[in-house]
């Protein structure tokens, strides 16, 4: 039997926890690297899309036929060219849900448009000139409607109803409305635990619509090949998403379309749909020529997937010793354009990491005339948590506790029962809560203007399907083959989980991101899955080639294959066999496989549950200018439940990164329209997020309490690090200044303004 089997704390590891250089680094930073915009064919057309300047507005004639006209206009293609489908839910609906018929829609406006910058019309040209010209002479009639433009404005009497045939989903005989769903979560008597509170705090909190600011744009490159293959190269989250998209908006069978990932250049959820890539296929297979369609920055700010806004109301009532014993919260989250905003998560998130026993959660999907919302990491967490986590401070200054111990008290842990079903398996809450009490941060003197805020977050991550497939050399190094896009150092991971089985060098382990028809499926990545799911499959295909050298060091040893253990690389005769052999190494026996029955390859396919919740706390030191309400954040230490950090660097990138994004979010990130819905901050320059000179080095400190759900303890890292923050930031200009900030970014007008009263 194999001896790698160990689970979680009691293994000791060779190359899990370790550090190794990611084995893609040198091409990026030698800049070799493809990225989605690098991709190039010597007959290539470009593509460019027309855009709605309207964000409200029924399209009564598109004439294109000046455009078409145009030298060097090859074609030029509307809704017409699509397929109308049917209102069904997508088989792979990435982290944001929605149907078919919605993301062909959004693909290309048909009848009508819901936001500023909705494509209306795609056209290939020879050159990018060309192609703006022949936009330019494409001849559209709005009859202009009043724009949606926030979540009071599409719930209000009269309000423009967006969609005429939507309906509530939870809700009997809704009749024509702009809530696309409810959404309710609950357990115990909610009356009963508010009856018996000692102390209640009852607040509103708002959000606005964020970006994610990834730094390469959208990008694809289509070639429609003569057997009527057509293949997609574009950066992406997901290859498999991508063809199943694709094929869906322009009724194509699978084997028709090809997708193969890119480099990406970050995308955080943004990534995880598609917008241009459909078009560039229809317009590839009408001109029977590669088609290239990049996103400017204003087209990605005005047209692609941010965090929508968000109201959240909130109630917790709780006994004078700071019991929690009652919870209660409705939260409106706004779609954009068409149904799906998070609002499920967030309300499966907004009280799970407490144990209270008398909970009710109402959610509601609310269609507003701008942008589809995407995800955007932990999607629809860090609003939920930006109203508890404000609450949960607030009452521990009523009732005159540290705010960590309140939170120590109703923490939630092995066997909680979480409102959303699930019973709370081994879980860290804890640890974080005691490593922020017990960190040098935490007890650090403030001074002048200076607060101190504390947050707690949580994800419950997720596994999805994914497959693996090892192939193990003459010399006994190792190729691994996955279908996930690295965005977050999976590469390594990979790479570690196969060297870790085999017991070789990490840097003798090649990992590849394989395209769709080289790679076996592997859901998109998102939710915090690679490391946990896709890295099990490797363990599982690795553990598949450790049993094929077992059987081959058989045939040499002349025994049965169950006196044949592997250990560290090697497989030798197992004590009990008797047997007096040296034992031979992974590349002993990869050298000779053309006599003991040729090539070892190992695959896996996996399905897993049990990916194990992260939870994390935060600390987080702010200055305020009572002059300007300008808030500098002096210093930040994210603390996290990582279960098993297989490679610790990536982890604390991945706390860190999400710090800094939930830093912008609460100080400055916002979407800024005019009143007819109009987006007037286009572009980095007026969307402000934060550059390296605003902020401090954030400190991370990783706790591991071994996930019994995966046999290295993984939990998903990448989406809890941006929950906390948005509410710590919060609670520490609370602590500065005295001023509650219900309502997001805290910009220096804004909080200017409450200071002045």
């Amino acid at each position: 039997m194999s001896s790698n089997g160990a689970n979680g704390a009691d293994r000791k590891y060779k190359w899990v926890g370790t550090r190794p250089i990611r084995h893609d680094g040198l091409d990026k930073v030698t800049g070799k690297a493809n990225f989605g915009a690098d991709l190039a064919f010597p007959d290539m057309l470009w593509g460019k899309l027309l855009r709605s300047p309207h964000a409200h507005a029924n399209i009564k004639r598109v004439d294109f036929s000046k455009a078409l006209k145009l030298d060097g206009v090859k074609a030029i293609v509307t809704s017409a060219d699509l397929p109308e489908l049917a209102s069904v839910e997508a088989a792979e609906a990435g982290e944001g849900g929605g149907n078919y018929r919605d993301l062909s829609h959004n693909c290309l406006a048909r009848g009508k448009v819901f936001y500023h910058g909705h494509a209306v019309a795609a056209v290939a040209a020879t050159s990018q000139d060309i192609a703006d010209q022949a936009l330019a002479l494409i001849e559209v009639e709005y009859e202009v409607l009043k724009p949606v433009l926030s979540i009071e404005e599409a719930l209000a009497p009269g309000a423009p109803i967006l969609h005429a045939d939507l309906r509530t989903k939870g809700v009997k005989d809704s009749g024509k409305t702009n809530v696309a769903a409810r959404v309710t979560f609950g357990k115990g008597d909610i009356e009963k635990g508010f009856a018996q509170a000692d102390i209640v705090v009852e607040r509103t909190y708002r959000t606005q619509t964020v970006h994610q600011g990834y730094i390469e744009p959208h990008a694809v490159v289509a070639r429609t090949n003569a057997d009527g293959q057509s293949v997609v190269w574009c950066c992406t989250q997901g290859a498999f998403m991508v063809r199943s998209y694709c094929a869906a908006v322009l009724g194509l069978d699978l084997s028709k379309l090809k997708v193969i990932p890119s480099e990406i250049g970050g995308g955080f959820g943004g990534k995880t749909t598609v917008y241009t890539e459909p078009l560039a296929v229809l317009l590839s297979r009408k001109t029977a020529r590669p088609v290239k369609m990049v996103m400017s920055r204003e087209d990605v700010f005005r047209a692609t997937g941010p965090a929508g806004a968000a109201k959240i109301e909130i109630k917790l009532g709780a006994k004078r010793d700071g019991t929690l014993v009652a919870a209660s919260s409705r939260l409106w989250y706004e779609a954009g354009g068409f149904p799906g905003s998070p609002v499920a998560a967030g309300a499966m998130t907004v009280f799970a990491p407490y144990d209270i026993p008398h909970v009710a959660i109402e959610g509601f999907d609310v269609v507003t005339t701008k942008p589809k919302t995407a995800a955007y990491r932990a999607p629809g967490a860090p609003q939920s948590a930006f109203a508890t986590e404000q609450a949960m401070d607030e009452l521990a200054r009523e009732l005159k506790l540290d705010p960590i111990d309140l939170r120590l008290k109703n923490a939630a842990k092995e066997g909680t029962l979480a409102p959303y079903g699930a019973k709370l398996g081994r879980v860290g809450f804890i640890e974080t809560l005691e490593a922020a009490k017990n960190h040098p941060h935490y007890k650090a003197p403030l001074g002048p203007n200076q607060g101190r805020g504390i947050a707690s977050g949580f994800w419950f991550n997720v596994g999805m399907q994914s497959s693996a497939e090892v192939h193990l050399a003459e010399d006994g190094t190792a190729t691994v083959i996955t279908g996930n896009p690295d965005i977050g150092g999976s590469r390594a991971s990979m790479a570690i989980c196969v060297a870790e089985e085999l017991g070789i060098d990490v840097m003798k382990v090649r990992p590849l991101v394989g395209d769709t028809d080289t790679a076996g499926y592997c859901d998109l990545t998102g939710g915090s899955r690679v490391t946990f799911a896709t890295g099990l499959a490797c363990i599982e295909a690795s553990r598949d080639i450790i049993q094929q050298l077992r059987q081959r060091a058989a045939m040499t040893f002349g025994c049965d294959v169950e006196q044949v253990d592997f250990l560290d690389g090697r497989c030798l005769p197992t004590k009990a066999s008797g047997l007096d052999h040296p034992p031979l190494t992974v590349a002993q026996i990869a050298q000779h496989t053309v006599k003991t029955g040729g090539p070892i390859n190992g695959r896996a396919q996996v399905n897993p549950r049990g990916a194990g919740p992260g939870f994390s706390t935060h600390l987080c030191d702010v200055q305020v200018d009572p002059e300007t309400g300008r808030v500098d954040v002096l210093r930040y230490t994210a603390i996290q439940d990582a279960g098993k950090a297989v490679h610790p660097a990536y982890v604390e990138g991945q706390m860190q990164g999400g710090a800094s994004q939930g830093i912008g979010w609460a100080l400055n990130e916002e979407y800024v329209f005019d009143k007819n819905g109009v987006l007037e901050n286009a572009g980095f320059l007026d969307y402000r997020m934060p550059v390296a000179s605003d902020l401090p080095m954030i400190d991370t400190v990783v706790i591991e309490v071994p996930n019994p759900g995966h046999p290295y303890g993984v939990r998903g890292v990448g989406e809890t690090p941006i929950v906390a923050p948005l509410a710590c930031v919060a609670n520490a200009v609370y602590a500065a200044t005295g001023k509650r900030m219900t309502e997001l970014p805290i910009s220096p007008p804004r909080l200017l303004a409450a200071l002045n009263g």
